[in-house]
């Protein structure tokens, strides 16, 4: 049994945009899932921090989370800029249901656990909301404002149940360069949280990601092409 992260998979089955175009390390990209993706065994957890599918609808999206699902282990999903097929997490379970698609849940205003060896792990997360203070507009300041209110009830999920350690996984980073989204980063303190692992950047940006320790927080860049689309073990 093992615990992995790996956001930003992009998979476009049935949407006509692969992300091969963007040369680089997304050349080939697919074929790099599928044989690293290879690593999950029955009873290991995947997380995945956002922008799962292309799909701008859950019909769409279909064959994305069947080739997700194909794979043994249970698979967790966050809600991402570019997850368009998004709905309420019941209409999702029951879409899912329906079309006998098995072994994914979704982390959206609640936590699931990972029984380690030490202790009871809470997996906690949401998407977050980018921030530059120079360039937020009114919209921003009440997405942020949501956000930190589905963070928090998501921490307080952990908390309530006993967690003897917390993950957060979240689609946008907390911190990025020299802004910090203090909504956020102050819930993740507050609640004791062990890591942050989070997705969004690619490519020159990930340049600018914080990949370290602020106020007892560890912050992980984990979107595909910053691992070389390796899912990132977190607990053995």
């Amino acid at each position: 049994m093992a615990l992995y992260a790996l956001a930003d998979l992009h998979l476009s089955t049935r949407v006509n945009k692969p992300m091969d175009v963007f040369g680089g390390a997304w050349r080939g990209y697919m074929d790099k899932l599928r044989r690293n993706l290879t690593v999950l065994k029955p009873g290991d957890t995947l997380v995945v921090p956002g922008d799962l599918s292309w799909g701008i609808s859950l019909e769409e999206a279909l064959d994305d989370f069947r080739f997700l699902a194909s794979y043994p282990g249970r698979k967790l999903l966050v809600k991402g800029n570019h997850d368009l097929w998004w709905d309420t997490r019941a209409k999702m379970e029951r879409f899912l249901a329906a079309n006998g698609v098995e072994g994914i849940e979704f982390l959206h205003n609640n936590c699931f656990f990972y029984d380690a060896p030490d202790t009871k792990v809470a997996l906690c997360g949401t998407r977050g909301w980018f921030y530059e203070e120079d360039h937020g507009t009114a919209h921003d300041d009440k997405m942020r404002a949501r956000e930190v209110i589905r963070l928090r009830a998501s921490l307080n999920a952990a908390k309530n149940a006993g967690a003897g350690r917390i993950y957060c996984f979240m689609h946008y980073p907390p911190v990025y360069g020299p802004y910090v989204c203090e909504g956020i980063a102050a819930a993740l303190e507050e609640y004791g949280t062990d890591t942050c692992f989070y997705g969004h950047l690619h490519g020159e940006s990930c340049k600018s990601a914080f990949r370290s320790v602020k106020n007892g927080v560890n912050y992980r860049l984990v979107s595909c092409d910053s691992v070389d689309f390796q899912p990132i073990l977190i607990e053995p």
